[in-house]
């Protein structure tokens, strides 16, 4: 009974470990949710091992407990290589910022998250499916004039960025081949300081191989726009996805030390970041928050605050 015990338990923690190691070799859409969860998927393969451990003392167990620590170990480096230096707290900051994917059919509770972004103080809010606000949008412009999307831009209401300011050449276009205009661009004057603002919602990665494409859409695009620059939305994968890493080094991106959770809901802060807020120096993040209450939608919010460098 104890072997058969051990059998499973071996058999199933190199399974997980296999498929988390494919990364190294391979970016296989199919297996991109598995790579975003390789910090919690190393962490119970680890526990399984001293599991297996427990139950019949083998070397096999102590091996794979091994592997499960350098997968864990590796995801932390990984999430650690793009985090800008700390911002003092008492820095005031240039603007705040609010994204959030609400979820497209979440129109029970559309006058609530209208009421929050209006209360938030954000300077700029992104909402990402964004067709339960349409209803809201008289009362929304009268904090937040300036916008593109949901009529303006494009007919659809499904990308939407609010503003307190003027958006200077606002447009919206297509990223990759699976969805339309779920892209904005935009740049917004702070007292002298121009930022350049891209709100992305990137399809999900096992749709074979889109959500690369969109990624490639995203390095082309971004060198084209020069200065200080904020990307933010759903990309629907972690920050630990090949695609996302190679997206975060070729465009010079950074991100807090301690990205929130965001999805899923039920999972609270033990969930996995796959809304994100990104900047280019000499913007650099302040912090980023999750906004608490998830209003009805299948993801959190994020709230950011942003300072530039000299």
């Amino acid at each position: 009974m104890r072997d058969t015990i051990f059998c499973v338990f071996s058999v199933l923690t190199t399974l997980v470990l296999t498929i988390v190691s494919l990364r190294y070799v391979s970016n296989f859409y199919l297996l991109s949710l598995f790579y975003s969860f390789q910090i919690h998927l190393a962490v119970a393969a680890a526990a399984a091992s001293i599991a297996a451990f427990l139950v019949k003392r083998h070397w096999y167990a102590l091996l794979t407990l091994a592997v499960s620590a350098v997968l864990a170990v590796h995801g932390v480096v990984m999430t650690r290589e793009f985090v800008e230096p700390a911002v003092a707290e008492g820095r005031p900051a240039l603007f705040k910022l609010m994204s959030f994917n609400i979820e497209n059919d979440n129109f029970a509770n559309g006058a609530a998250i209208a009421d929050m972004a209006i209360a938030s103080g954000a300077d700029v809010v992104s909402i990402l499916e964004a067709e339960p606000l349409l209803s809201e949008l008289p009362r929304l412009l009268k904090t937040y004039p300036y916008y593109v999307g949901c009529g303006v831009g494009v007919q659809e209401c499904d990308t939407l960025v609010l503003s307190k300011r003027p958006l200077i050449k606002p447009r919206i276009r297509n990223l990759g081949l699976l969805w339309r205009n779920r892209l904005t661009i935009s740049t917004i004057d702070f007292d002298g300081q121009k930022i350049n603002f891209l709100a992305a919602h990137l399809t999900k990665p096992y749709y074979d191989e889109f959500h690369g494409l969109e990624i490639e859409d995203l390095t082309e695009i971004i060198p084209s726009l020069p200065g200080p620059l904020v990307l933010a939305g759903d990309f629907n994968t972690s920050i630990l996805a090949p695609d996302v890493q190679y997206l975060m080094r070729s465009q010079g991106l950074g991100t807090v030390s301690l990205e929130p959770a965001t999805w899923p809901i039920a999972a609270g802060a033990f969930g996995i970041p796959i809304d994100h807020v990104f900047s280019r120096a000499p913007l650099r993040l302040k912090s980023v928050r999750r906004i608490g209450d998830s209003f009805g939608s299948n993801h959190f919010g994020l709230m950011a605050e942003f300072v530039v460098d000299p």
